[in-house]
């Protein structure tokens, strides 16, 4: 765990001061934004590549790097999985090295990179984003749900078509995640969910599904596992792991709440908040439903990085002087979380044959 408490602090100095050094952004008179400093941007990126792409454990790094050594990964066996895009990026891997510790770092490099580059563009203070990153536990999960995570940073990096409406580049890259883990596919429906104003009644409509579907789960979950019963999902059905901690919950849903109470100065701030606030309230109602059995929180990965979004932008919306304050608190609550979560409940611990501490 030593590595990764380096790595929080080396990341969030250097992004501290990308923001500190950077440039503001301007249209007329008007600076609108800080754009960070891309040589210290670079920096981030590279010590979350090198630590997450450089390990051999967390989560089903293991079962990646084990299923590598094990494969020949031919046409035949490829084309006979679902998730053929994978197949084939382990196949042209393997033509160069027998070594698995080359899919986790390639892996791990063009997911963080997207990532954090889509926090810089749009992040409001880019150093707390990447470290709601870190401490919410999502750059963890990175580093367990490979291909699923990697499917999300490759639509993650096509929020612009999002913001600018531009479906049809939008379902591209949606088809072409799919290839990684298909369960991308379900943002293409998503797509039009979003995309409407926040906190309309279509809102709400979400918040009263969500409860239904919480109280209603078994029926969810029967009519689920039946509909994924013939793909290589089926064996979720089996999982016994009880549901998604509570606290989890609730801190999916801190954002929300200022981002509600803020709402009206949120909007003129950030003319596109709405459709990251959309995307923040499908996970929280998705992590409200995963209370019931942690499966569906494997869908939070592709909507808890609107969340770090929208977190960066909340020390806005309160007045001058308790901005300040507000920075710290989110700091202090979300490094008790993270511990929380990592040492006392997950015990979490990271190895490497690279990296020793």
């Amino acid at each position: 765990m030593a590595i990764l408490w380096v790595n929080l602090i080396v990341v969030y100095v250097a992004s501290f001061f990308s923001r500190y050094l950077g440039k503001p952004v301007t249209i007329g008179s008007e600076p609108l934004l800080i754009k960070p400093n891309k040589w210290l941007a670079a920096i981030v990126m590279a010590t979350f590549v090198v630590i997450a792409g450089l390990r051999n454990n967390i989560g089903d790094t293991f079962f990646y790097m084990y299923a590598y050594k094990l494969n020949d990964f031919t046409w035949e066996q490829i084309m006979a999985e679902k998730d053929i895009g994978f197949g084939v990026l382990q196949m042209i891997l393997k033509s160069f090295t027998a070594n698995p510790q080359l899919l986790i770092f390639l892996t791990a490099l063009v997911t963080n990179v997207l990532i954090v580059y889509v926090f810089y563009k749009y992040s409001k203070l880019f150093e707390l984003s990447i470290y709601v990153y870190i401490t919410s536990g999502l750059y963890i999960v990175s580093m367990n749900g490979v291909r699923q995570f990697l499917a999300s940073a490759l639509v993650f990096a096509a929020t612009k078509y999002l913001f600018a409406g531009s479906w049809q580049k939008y379902f591209l890259v949606v088809a072409f995640a799919s290839t990684f883990h298909e369960s991308a596919l379900i943002l293409i429906p998503i797509y039009f969910i979003v995309r409407r104003k926040a906190w309309a009644a279509s809102t709400f409509v979400l918040l009263f599904m969500a409860v239904i579907l919480i109280l209603g789960y078994n029926i969810l979950s029967d009519a689920l596992f039946s509909a994924i019963a013939d793909t290589h999902y089926s064996e979720y059905k089996n999982f016994q792991e009880g549901g998604a901690n509570v606290i989890r919950v609730a801190v999916s849903a801190v954002p929300l709440v200022f981002a509600y109470l803020g709402r009206h100065k949120l909007r003129a701030l950030f003319p596109q908040s709405d459709y990251i606030v959309n995307m923040s309230l499908l996970n929280f109602v998705i992590m409200a439903i995963a209370t019931q059995n942690w499966i569906f929180a494997r869908f939070t990965i592709y909507f808890g990085l609107y969340n770090v979004i929208l977190m960066s932008w909340v020390i806005s919306l309160f007045v001058r002087r308790e901005q300040k304050l507000i920075y710290y608190l989110i700091l202090a609550f979300y490094f008790v979380y993270f511990y929380y979560e990592n040492v006392v409940t997950l015990h979490i611990y990271y190895t490497s044959d690279y990296l020793r501490f």
